[in-house]
C-alpha cells in the first residue's frame, strides 16, 4: 500500500505497502535454507543438494541456450537469491525515504570490512526500475548479524515495511505491473492477487498524481493557499482523471480463490488506505460478471463492468523460483506443469472476456516451462478468435535496462514419465505404434506449437518475455502483454485429447470429431451456449460434491502460488505446490459470461465449512423495500474459517449521524456525502463508518444479493469514540481517512504545526498535558490547543523545508480532552516517524500509564499499611 506522499499519514501507512508475494514475488529473496523432511534438521542453502536429473535434462533440451550460457544459467539457479525491496507510495515520498537509505545507512555499511578484507556490498539499485526505487542486496545473513550498521539498517527496513513505505518483494515480481500501462481513472482486476505485492503496485498507479490534482482543485476554489508544485510532481498530467475534484476514480479489484489468502490480501492492502480497492474471493476461471447501474438511455439492457487492465499472474509450477524454494530441486516433476496448463488457459480466456476492446491483459508465471507460458498464450488467443481479436504487444521498448530473451516459437515438452516430445504428431505416432493408441499421461495437443495450417502458427511469440536467473541475478519469470482488438466470443473448450485417449479418434491435422464448433453469433446461440454451460457447471459440481462427501464453494487452488503457513511472516515465501483441481469452464456465450447470480448458483453451493455462502448469506439479502432483516446473521456470509463476512450497507443522504459529523467538522458541502457505508446488517453506524469511491458504491449496491463474494472494500473514515461532553462529536476522523477528507474540514477544527521539536514531543509522548502553564511546552501549537474545542481535530504539519529529514507535509488526527492532547496514530506509525525523522529508536512515553501504575501502587501500599497500623494499635493497647 498519506496516500503515497506520507504528508497525510505522517510517514506511516499509505498508498504503497505490500509485503511479500506468493511464488514469483515478495519476501525480498531467499529463505536461506530449509528443513530436511527426512532428518528433520535445518539445513542452510549451501548444504542442500541442488540436482534433479529430469529437471536438468528437460531444460537443457528445451531452452535455446549456448553451451557457455547454459553453464551460467545453472550456476545462477544454484546460488541463493538476493534480498530485494522497493520504496512505495507517491514518487515524492518514495524518493524521500530512499534518501535516508543513501545518506544515513549505506555510508556506514560500505565502511565495514569482512573477515577476508573485502568490503561488504551495500544494497544496489535495480537499474531498470523507474527512478531507481528498487534495491537488491546479496550480503549473507551471518554478515548482517555480525555488524551494527547492518542491525540499524535492518531496523529501518522492518520499521518502514510495517507502515507500508517499503515492500519486500522479489525483483522479477515487480515487472508485470510496470508493463500494464495502467493510468489513473482506469479499472483494473488482479485475478490471482494474494498475497498482494503486485496489487500494491497497481493500486499506487491508480492514485498517481492524486494529491497534486486535489490540491489544484482546492486552490481553484480558494480553500487552500497556492503553493509551488514540488519537483517530484513535475511529471504529473493534471488532465488525467481530473473529475471528482481530483480524487482518483479508478478501481482495483484484487481477487484470490482461497478464502484465507483473500484475507491476506486485505492485510497487505489495507495499509494503502484506498477507497478505490475491492477484495473478492472467487475462482479466477469463473470470475463473475459485475453488474453496474443501467444506462438511462437503454434501461432495458443490462450493464456490466469491463476492465481496462487485467493481471493474470496465474498459479504455476514455480520452477523459476529454484533459488529461493530450494525444495523444488528435490520435488520438481514434469507432471506439475502438465496438470496446470488447462487451468491457466481458462484463466487467461476469462480475463480476455472481461476486458474492454483496446484493453490489455498481462499474463505472467514464475515458471520457465513453455507448457505454462507460450502454449497457454497460443491456446487462449486461439479460443478467443485468433490474432484478429487478440494481439501480442511488443514491449521491447519498455524497461530498456531489463535483460530478457524473446519467447519461443518452437518448444519441447516432457511427459510424466520423463520422455521429451517435440510435436503432437510425434506423440500420436508413438501412441499408434508403441502404446496401443494411448497417448502418454497428461499430454494434450494444446501444449505444443501450432502446425503451419493453424491461423495461430505465425503468432509473434518473440514478443513474449523470458527472464532467466543468470541475466541480472534474479529468479526466472515469463511475461506477455495481450491487447484485445475487438469483441470476442470464445470457442468452447475442446474435450481433452490427452492421457488414456485414443490417437485414432483425431484426424491427421490434429482436430477432433468431438470438438465443439465455434459458437454462432446471435441471441439464440448465446442462450443455448449459456444453458449448456450451466448444465456442465451443475454436473461438475455434483460430481465434486459426491467425491468429497460435502458441498464446496472455493475449490482448492491449483499450483498454489504460495502455501498458507500461519507461522511464517507474510513476507517469507515458500515453494508452490501443484494441486489437482477440477475446474469448471466458464460459460462461453460471448464476451459476457453469465452474471454472478447465474455462475454462483451452480458452483457456489451453500456451505458452512468450506468458504461458501450459507443459507443466510448476502446472496439472500432482499432488495430495497423488502422485509427488513431482523437477524443480523441473515445478511452475513460465512467464510472458510467459520467467520462471517459482514454485508456492505450504504447510509442514505441526510442521515442524522452524518449530518452531525458534517456540522461538527464544518465539512464543505462539496465533499460527497453519498459514499458512506457501514459493515453490518442493520445498516446503522455502530463502531465505524467507511468511505468508498463512487464506482465502488455502484458495484457493491448493484451486486448485493447476487452471490458475489466481496471480502473488503472502503476506508475507515470515522470511528466511534467516548466523548467528554454532549457537545463533542462522538465520531473521530480515522487516520486512514485523513488523506481523503482533510482538505474539506473547516479551519475551526485545524491545528497547524511547523516546529520539528514540537512534533517530536507529540510523537514521543502520548497524552502530553496542557493544564496550568503546561501548554507553553507545546510550542507554537500550545495556545491553539488550549483554545480549540474538545474532540477530534486535524494536525497539519507544515515544515519550512530547511531540514531534509523534516520536509514532508502531513495531516494527522489529534484528539483534545480536558487536560491533554494525543496523536491518534498506531504505535508502529509513531515509531517509524521517530526513526525516520529523528533517528530515534527509544520507546514511546505513555505518561498516563505511568500515572496509573503509580496510583495503583499507592493504593496497594495504602491497603497493606492499614492492617499494619491496626496491628500496631492493638499491640499498644495490650501493652497498656
Amino acid at each position: 500500500m498519506g496516500r503515497g506522499n506520507k504528508k497525510f499519514r505522517g510517514g506511516g501507512r499509505g498508498r504503497g505497502g505490500g509485503g511479500g508475494r506468493g511464488r514469483g514475488g515478495g519476501g525480498g529473496g531467499g529463505r536461506g535454507g530449509d528443513r530436511d523432511r527426512d532428518g528433520g534438521g535445518y539445513r542452510s542453502h549451501s548444504e542442500i543438494k541442488k540436482e534433479n536429473e529430469r529437471l536438468e535434462r528437460f531444460y537443457n533440451s528445451a531452452l535455446p541456450l549456448e553451451e557457455s550460457e547454459r553453464a551460467e544459467f545453472w550456476a545462477a539457479l544454484r546460488r541463493e537469491l538476493p534480498n530485494s525491496f522497493r520504496f512505495c507510495g507517491s514518487k515524492g515520498h518514495a524518493l524521500a525515504v530512499k534518501r535516508l537509505l543513501e545518506t544515513r545507512y549505506i555510508p556506514e555499511i560500505v565502511k565495514i570490512e569482512r573477515y577476508d578484507g573485502e568490503p561488504v556490498q551495500a544494497p544496489q539499485a535495480v537499474p531498470w526500475f523507474p527512478d531507481l526505487l528498487a534495491y537488491s542486496m546479496n550480503t549473507p545473513k551471518h554478515v548482517i548479524r555480525k555488524f551494527p550498521p547492518f542491525a540499524a539498517f535492518q531496523k529501518f527496513l522492518v520499521s518502514e515495511t510495517s507502515v507500508g513505505n517499503i515492500s519486500r518483494q522479489e525483483i522479477v515480481s515487480m515487472i508485470p505491473p510496470l508493463l500494464m500501462d495502467l493510468k489513473p481513472g482506469m479499472t483494473c482486476l488482479d485475478l490471482c492477487a494474494a498475497p498482494g505485492s503486485k496489487a500494491a503496485q497497481l493500486l499506487e498507479m491508480i492514485h498517481v498524481g492524486e494529491e497534486t490534482r486535489m490540491r489544484k482543485v482546492m486552490e481553484s476554489f480558494g480553500e487552500v493557499k497556492p503553493e509551488a508544485t514540488s519537483s517530484s510532481n513535475d511529471d504529473v498530467d493534471l488532465s488525467i482523471d481530473s473529475g471528482d475534484d481530483g480524487r482518483a476514480t479508478g478501481l482495483l479489484i484484487a481477487n484470490d480463490a482461497d478464502y484465507k489468502r483473500s484475507h491476506m490480501l486485505v492485510h497487505q492492502l489495507k495499509r494503502l488506505s484506498s477507497p478505490n480497492l475491492l477484495v473478492t474471493n472467487h475462482d479466477a476461471t469463473l470470475y463473475p460478471s459485475l453488474r453496474l447501474p443501467r444506462d438511462p438511455a437503454h434501461p432495458e439492457k443490462g450493464n456490466y463492468l469491463k476492465f481496462d487492465r487485467i493481471l493474470a499472474d496465474v498459479p504455476c509450477s514455480g520452477d523459476g523460483t529454484l533459488r529461493k524454494n530450494v525444495e523444488l530441486w528435490r520435488n520438481w516433476q514434469p507432471g506439475s506443469a502438465l496438470g496446470l496448463h488447462t487451468t491457466q488457459v481458462r484463466i487467461l480466456v476469462r480475463a480476455l472476456q472481461m476486458l474492454k476492446p483496446g484493453g490489455r491483459v498481462v499474463y505472467s508465471t514464475c515458471s520457465m516451462n513453455p507448457i505454462e507460458n507460450e502454449a497457454v498464450v497460443v491456446s487462449a488467443i486461439e479460443r478467443c478468435g485468433g490474432p484478429a481479436k487478440v494481439e501480442i504487444v511488443d514491449c521491447r521498448d519498455r524497461l530498456p535496462a531489463l535483460k530478457r530473451v524473446p519467447g519461443m516459437h518452437q518448444w519441447k515438452i516432457m511427459d510424466k514419465s520423463g520422455r521429451v516430445w517435440s510435436s503432437w504428431e510425434e506423440v500420436q505416432q508413438y501412441a499408434l505404434t508403441q502404446a496401443d493408441g494411448v497417448i502418454p499421461g497428461k499430454v494434450t495437443e494444446t501444449m505444443f506449437a501450432r502446425p503451419d495450417s493453424s491461423e495461430c502458427s505465425s503468432l509473434p511469440l518473440d514478443r513474449c518475455m523470458r527472464v532467466y536467473a543468470h541475466q541480472q541475478d534474479t529468479g526466472g519469470f515469463f511475461i506477455t502483454v495481450l491487447e484485445k482488438k475487438g469483441e470476442i466470443k470464445a470457442k468452447p473448450e475442446a474435450p481433452p485429447r490427452g492421457a488414456q485417449t485414443s490417437a485414432a479418434t483425431t484426424t491427421a491435422n490434429g482436430s477432433s470429431e468431438a470438438a465443439k464448433p465455434e459458437a454462432e453469433e446471435g441471441e439464440d446461440a448465446l442462450a443455448a451456449d449459456e444453458a449448456e454451460a450451466k448444465m456442465e457447471v451443475v454436473k461438475e459440481t455434483e460430481e465434486l460434491k459426491a467425491a468429497v462427501g460435502e458441498p464446496t464453494d472455493v475449490l482448492p487452488a491449483v499450483g498454489e502460488k504460495r502455501p498458507l503457513d500461519e507461522e511464517e511472516d507474510a513476507d517469507q515465501e515458500q515453494a508452490p505446490e501443484a494441486k489437482k483441481q477440477r475446474t469448471v469452464e466458464p460459460e462461453d456465450g460471448g464476451d459476457d459470461v453469465p452474471e454472478s447470480g447465474a455462475t454462483t448458483t451452480a458452483v457456489d453451493t451453500p456451505n458452512n465449512n468450506n468458504g461458501g455462502d450459507d443459507d443466510n448469506s448476502a446472496a439472500a439479502t432482499p432488495a430495497a423495500g423488502a422485509t427488513p432483516i431482523t437477524n443480523p446473521n441473515q445478511a452475513r456470509r460465512r467464510g472458510a474459517d467459520g467467520a462471517y463476512e459482514e454485508p456492505f450497507k450504504y447510509l442514505p443522504l441526510g442521515h442524522e449521524i452524518i449530518n452531525n459529523i458534517e456540522a461538527f467538522y464544518k465539512i464543505s458541502p462539496r465533499f460527497p456525502s453519498d459514499r458512506y457505508m457501514v459493515r453490518n446488517a442493520t445498516g446503522e453506524p455502530a463502531k465505524a463508518i467507511y468511505y468508498t469511491s463512487a464506482l465502488l458504491r455502484d458495484i457493491l449496491v448493484e451486486n448485493e444479493g447476487r452471490g458475489v463474494k466481496f471480502v473488503h472494500g472502503g476506508v475507515k473514515m470515522f470511528m466511534k469514540q467516548d466523548a467528554p461532553s454532549a457537545e463533542v462529536c462522538r465520531w473521530r476522523i480515522q487516520s486512514e481517512g485523513m488523506p481523503i477528507i482533510s482538505g474539506y474540514v473547516g479551519a475551526e477544527r485545524v491545528v497547524t504545526l511547523t516546529s520539528k521539536e514540537t512534533f517530536r514531543t507529540l510523537l514521543k509522548e502520548m497524552f502530553p498535558k496542557f493544564i496550568n502553564e503546561d501548554w507553553r511546552k507545546l510550542g507554537e501549537i500550545g495556545e491553539r490547543a488550549k483554545e480549540i474545542g474538545m474532540g477530534c481535530c486535524i494536525l497539519k504539519v507544515e515544515p519550512d523545508g530547511s531540514d531534509p529529514d523534516f520536509a514532508e507535509k502531513m495531516v494527522l488526527p489529534l484528539w483534545k480532552s480536558f487536560h491533554s492532547l494525543n496523536l491518534m496514530l498506531p504505535k508502529e506509525d509513531r515509531s517509524a516517524m521517530l526513526l525516520r525523522i529523528f533517528n530515534d529508536t527509544s520507546p514511546v512515553i505513555n505518561q498516563s500509564l505511568k500515572d496509573s501504575a503509580a496510583s495503583a501502587a499507592a493504593k496497594k501500599d495504602g491497603a497493606a499499611q492499614a492492617p499494619a497500623e491496626e496491628a500496631d494499635s492493638g499491640a499498644a493497647a495490650a501493652a497498656k
